[in-house]
């Protein structure tokens, strides 16, 4: 590390510690932890006198800045035994909780360790906790799900910023709990916070998963009426929630009126034709955006899958093949858009030859696809294989065992059928329930299958006995709606 390396990466620190963004911000995270690589391995390798405790490895006074940077680091780059070790190293030193900067960057590491315990003793002990203490407690416990603690630790919070709001509103958008995303951002405009463009993206991605445009068309108004600038990520996220609501048009507009088109724009705007079916489309998109930066592996698989999805066997295979071509090696993600693109044609015996022959341990997916591909094409000997193998790496999933036993039933071997059932039940794998939700006057009715619950159940199944005298049913038909009815 050169001097100046160093005098940038203290300066670097230093701001880092101080700002309550800097904490979350990705770009910052991997700078620090590009300059803070060497002192990582002088902590590896060298034991520092205690007699020195105020002197880093170089000999000089460290002055509170590359202690936070350390820890930061640690949990930039996900090793949690270094990290404890440089916890102990400091522990040794200096005295943590008289440095509030300190703590919040201990905080922030275990944090990313997912050691919400330790996080929370550290919490306790403080005398004295700034708003980054606080943001750091409420987004470590959103980030894992408990938004039941992330939200007790939002109201005790005697200030709050817009770090704070973002990160509940992180955290319920990624369990997809829409109603309190748009809750919490309600109750933030009214404190006066201006949303920045990472709360719009969470309050479009949240509008995406549950597939309602109105929400999303509202939440693109709101963005339009605040003069907001859409930039790549948030036109990226507003081109994901129209193309997954069935609005390719609007997509398009969104995508035609972006200034800056990064790549994972382009590959958004693929994504959104490939799982619609339009699969020439995709490749006249992807050949127009080699025009101007060259495509990422995730653009790759968006590509394979429109290939998989429009029956594009030969082109999908052309462009497996030439992935070297943009300096990508092929990881498990392609090759299981390349089985899946064989399975969906027919092609199973193919298939099989490139799980034989792929240089990485196939996985569940992978399985999964050829399983179903048996299924469709009833292939019985490779559907066994199949299953054989996907139950070794999900033993406790329901999903092979309900696929396995439904392709003996639809070989006519119920017994084997049976057999696959009893096997669930003496292993304790139940069947989820299926679930499907739609949108009506902005409000999700989410239903369940042989679900009463709903309040306006009984006019469901008046238009279900409606629907059934109006059509010509055979008696399976009438069998399996007798089952759904009971």
């Amino acid at each position: 590390m050169s001097m100046y390396q160093y005098g940038r990466g203290i300066r670097l620190l230093s701001s880092a510690s101080t700002s309550s963004r800097s904490f979350w911000d990705p770009t910052v995270a991997l700078e620090l932890n590009h300059l803070t690589l060497a002192l990582l391995e002088k902590c590896r390798t060298r034991d520092i006198p205690a007699k020195q405790p105020h002197q880093d490895v170089y000999g000089e006074r460290t002055n509170g800045a590359i202690s936070p940077g350390l820890l930061m680091s640690c949990g930039g780059i996900g090793d949690a035994r270094l990290g404890m070790s440089v916890h102990a190293w400091i522990e040794r030193r200096e005295t943590i909780t008289s440095n509030l900067i300190l703590v919040n960057a201990l905080l922030d590491m275990y944090v990313k360790f997912n050691k919400l315990e330790t996080v929370q003793n550290i919490f306790n002990a403080l005398e004295e906790k700034d708003i980054v203490s606080w943001n750091t407690m409420t987004a470590g416990y959103a980030k894992v799900g408990n938004l039941e603690l992330a939200h007790n630790f939002f109201k005790q919070m005697p200030r709050r910023d817009l770090v704070s709001w973002n990160s509940l509103i992180s955290g319920y958008a990624k369990r997809g709990e829409y109603d309190m995303v748009i809750k919490v951002f309600h109750n933030m405009v009214t404190e006066n916070v201006r949303p920045d463009n990472i709360t719009l993206v969470n309050l479009v991605s949240a509008a995406a998963e549950i597939g309602a445009l109105d929400k999303g068309k509202w939440m693109h108004g709101l963005i339009l009426r605040m003069q907001m600038k859409i930039d790549a990520f948030l036109g990226s996220a507003l081109i994901d929630m129209y193309c997954k609501a069935g609005s390719l048009e609007r997509a398009f507009l969104v995508f035609r009126e972006l200034t800056e088109k990064d790549v994972t724009v382009w590959t958004t705007r693929i994504t959104g034709f490939a799982f619609h079916g339009h699969g020439r489309k995709a490749l006249v998109l992807f050949s127009e955006m080699q025009r101007f930066l060259l495509p990422n592996g995730v653009t790759i698989v968006a590509v394979l899958t429109a290939c998989s999805h429009s029956g594009l066997v030969e082109e999908g295979l052309s462009l497996f093949n030439s992935m070297k071509k943009f300096d990508i090696d092929p990881g498990i993600e392609h090759y299981g858009c390349l089985v899946d693109l064989f399975c969906r044609s027919g092609r199973l015996v193919e298939a099989k030859d490139v799980i034989e022959n792929m240089p990485i341990q196939p996985s569940r997916s992978i399985w999964g696809a050829m399983l179903s591909a048996c299924r469709v094409h009833g292939n019985m000997e490779l559907a066994e294989i199949a299953s054989t193998e996907l139950l070794k790496l999900e033993p406790e999933k329901e999903g092979g065992y309900i696929l396995l036993s439904n392709i003996y039933a639809a070989c006519g071997r119920w017994n084997s059928s049976d057999k696959i059932r009893e096997i669930m039940e003496t292993k304790g794998v139940k069947k989820t329930a299926g679930c499907s939700s739609v949108v009506v006057d902005g409000v999700i009715h989410d239903f369940v299958a042989a679900d009463k619950r709903h309040p306006r159940w009984e006019d469901l199944f008046h238009i279900l006995l409606c629907l059934k005298s109006e059509m010509k049913l055979d008696d399976t038909d009438l069998a399996n709606f007798a089952l759904f009815t009971r």
